[in-house]
């Protein structure tokens, strides 16, 4: 069969490769000359015998939609585009409806494999016509790995399904890695486990926990135990996002995705403000000393040591934040001690109720927000 594929980086070059391996015709075309087959898009269709099929795998959003666009001016009607990149699901019912005013066919196909895909083959999860994902049966066959069609390929739906289950698909993959992550760590701080790399491998078979992404961590911490070198600045790539937006959208509880795509975003902060403001209300409401940016570097150098105990860790923070690091004057007291005597006496700081001057505890002191009354 012949295809026409737009796109021939890591992912692309490698699909090329597959499936010429498996005897189909593929004509590719990318920007960069040096790997393309053509020397622009509209030599790449005239190069395919009607009716033609045409495989787009480039980075989502606007590259995608011009390339689409461009594809909807020089093919015929018959003819079919695939969309094998991470594009949201939205932008497919978009790219449809262009295609299809043009007789022009349209399905969506989610990726999954990597770099590693060339030999071990792709997961494929599609969205489209019964009929249009026929006529791309012969590539999706050779794209798949060995095996029963049904263990790596899905013709999830209509139009969009199969960037939605890939969306799906990475969400999950956020959380299955900031698990493997978060296990490392505690590992890494414990002091009697000695074999970390070891541990990862030991879980890769037999075990509830085993997965590719664990065989990928093992093979990684086995080049670098301690991952010497490597930046904790994670980035993403707006399919984690997109899950999480999807699940506001249906009222999803996705406690674990959320959690693992905010820490991404965390790891790319310096300096936390939030943390920043926790800090200072903890100076404000309960009189902890306030640290310093110079002292609290110097906690987590200790922290990134590992303190022995529990305690010795609490030690450490009382010595920065403790009644004894930095006394506040006699003047400071004082103006601390007649602001709070004002506030006592000013009742609460929301709400119609008020706050009598008698009476034990909160019951009798009323509620401190809203107009409701505080029973016994």
């Amino acid at each position: 069969m012949q295809l026409g594929l737009i796109g021939l980086g890591k992912m692309g070059g490698n699909m090329r490769e597959r499936l010429r391996r498996a005897g189909h015709e593929v004509v590719g075309y990318d920007r960069n000359p040096e790997v393309s087959d053509v020397k622009s898009l509209a030599a790449m269709v005239k190069a395919l015998d009607a009716p033609r099929v045409v495989w787009v795998m480039v980075p989502h959003g606007k590259p995608t939609r011009d390339t689409v666009a461009k594809l909807a001016d020089l093919l015929d009607k018959g003819d079919l585009v695939i969309d094998g990149g991470n594009s949201r699901f939205t932008d497919d019912i978009e790219h449809d409806k262009m295609l299809r005013a043009k007789g022009i066919g349209y399905v969506d196909c989610g990726v999954s494999g990597g770099i590693w895909g060339l030999d071990n083959g792709y997961g494929l999860m599609v969205g489209g016509t019964k009929a249009n994902v026929k006529k791309a049966m012969p590539i999706f066959d050779a794209l798949r790995p060995e095996g029963p069609r049904e263990e790596s390929f899905v013709h999830a739906g209509e139009t969009g399904a199969g960037h939605y289950v890939k969306m799906v698909h990475n969400g999950i993959e956020y959380g299955l890695m900031h698990a493997y992550a978060e296990g490392y760590e505690l590992l890494m701080k414990k002091d009697i486990v000695k074999d970390v790399p070891g541990s990862f491998k030991a879980w890769s078979r037999g075990t509830v926990v085993r997965s590719w992404l664990l065989d990928l961590m093992a093979k990684a911490l086995e080049e670098n135990p301690g991952l010497d070198d490597v930046a904790d600045y994670a980035s993403d790539s707006g399919e984690g996002r997109w899950t999480v937006e999807e699940a506001i959208e249906l009222a999803v509880p996705m406690p674990v995705i959320s959690a693992s795509l905010f820490a991404r975003f965390a790891s790319r902060q310096e300096v936390s403000p939030a943390m920043q403001a926790v800090s200072a209300l903890r100076g404000q409401f309960g009189g902890h000393q306030v640290m310093t940016v110079d002292e609290a570097k110097e906690l987590r150098a200790e922290a990134a040591a590992g303190p022995k105990t529990p305690d010795e860790a609490r030690a450490k923070v009382e010595r920065k934040e403790g009644p004894s690091a930095r006394k506040p004057s006699k003047q400071a007291a004082k103006k601390a001690a007649a602001e709070g005597r004002e506030a006592a006496e000013a009742g609460p700081s929301s709400g119609s109720g008020s706050t009598p001057r008698k009476g034990k505890g909160a019951a009798a002191a009323g509620p401190t927000s809203g107009s409701g009354a505080t029973d016994e």
